[in-house]
């Protein structure tokens, strides 16, 4: 009988590692996760890949998907998430190929939940949306016209460094007021003193009106009339952000070809990272 084929997939995140395998119909059929450590995160991640793999040997595992935070560059081979200060340059694909033996593919975990998300989840059929991932950090990828922006270096649709409070707070990029200085986790915990999870509702509701006014922004440049937004952030959030987000979104898309702008949860929810990963090597071998 021949072995059900299937992704290998790999998330990689400042809070978590995740590791799982996927179907060709983008079911999430076995996935195992862990705390990203502040270093050795190689370690941690060649362990739990090693885990996943080993308990898969029944399965023909056809490729790696990987979905993780940027910047990088060479396909995904130098990775400097920035959510994870000891990757610079980090050879990631390269690292993951010979662990796996596996054909391996990286992009931006952003640009995986909209290859995901186009796939099997809130945007299937739609042919220009904006993904995004709101957690430790923030990220973004795009479809137009049907095809994946990649851009010059592969970094397309990093919403998370648009300006949306000028002269705003540094962000570890260098610029002041991101996205992403604002709206993470990351800057969440450092402006409130606890846990984006314990946040107040005044800092949901901010939250959700910077990611807004982002959305507005792009949905004027790219014209396009949705945004799918995943992450442990936005999320967990819940209603209250994305009534905040899609009341700053109707504000600020004035113009006729933007207006109307609609922001979504991942359809995928929390499996978007995973479903995501393995859209990105789906896309590679189509």
């Amino acid at each position: 009988m021949t072995a059900e084929r299937a992704y290998l997939a790999v998330d990689i995140g400042g809070t978590k590692l995740s590791c799982g395998v996927v179907s060709l119909d983008g079911r999430v059929l076995a996935q195992e996760r862990c705390a990203t450590p502040p270093t050795q995160v190689w370690d941690a991640l060649s362990g739990l890949v090693g885990r996943v793999t080993a308990d898969a040997a029944h399965l023909q595992l056809i490729a790696c998907g990987v979905g993780a935070g940027g910047p990088m560059s060479d396909n995904g081979d130098k990775v400097s998430t920035l959510s994870i200060p000891s990757w610079r340059n980090f050879a990631l694909r390269s690292s993951l190929a010979e662990l796996t033996g596996l054909a391996t593919f990286v992009d931006n975990d952003a640009k995986a939940v909209v290859l995901g998300e186009t796939w099997c989840g809130s945007a299937v059929g739609c042919r220009d949306v904006i993904g995004m991932v709101v957690s430790t950090g923030v990220g973004g990828g795009i479809i137009a016209d049907g095809r994946l922006l990649d851009g010059d270096s592969g970094n397309a649709g990093h919403i998370g460094h648009i300006c949306v409070v000028p002269n705003g707070r540094l962000c570890k990029c260098g610029a002041r007021g991101c996205l992403e200085a604002v709206a993470s986790g990351t800057a969440i915990a450092e402006m409130t003193g606890q846990q984006a999870a314990d946040a107040p509702a005044h800092v949901v509701e901010q939250t959700g009106m910077y990611v807004g006014r982002a959305v507005a922004s792009v949905a004027a440049l790219l014209d396009l009339r949705l945004a799918v937004i995943g992450g442990s952030v936005a999320l967990g959030f819940g209603e209250p952000f994305f009534r905040a987000a899609q009341s700053e979104a109707d504000r600020y898309a004035a113009i006729d070809f933007a207006r109307g702008v609609r922001l979504l949860p991942a359809g995928l929810g929390g499996d978007a990272p995973l479903v995501g990963a393995a859209a990105i090597a789906r896309r590679k071998l189509a």
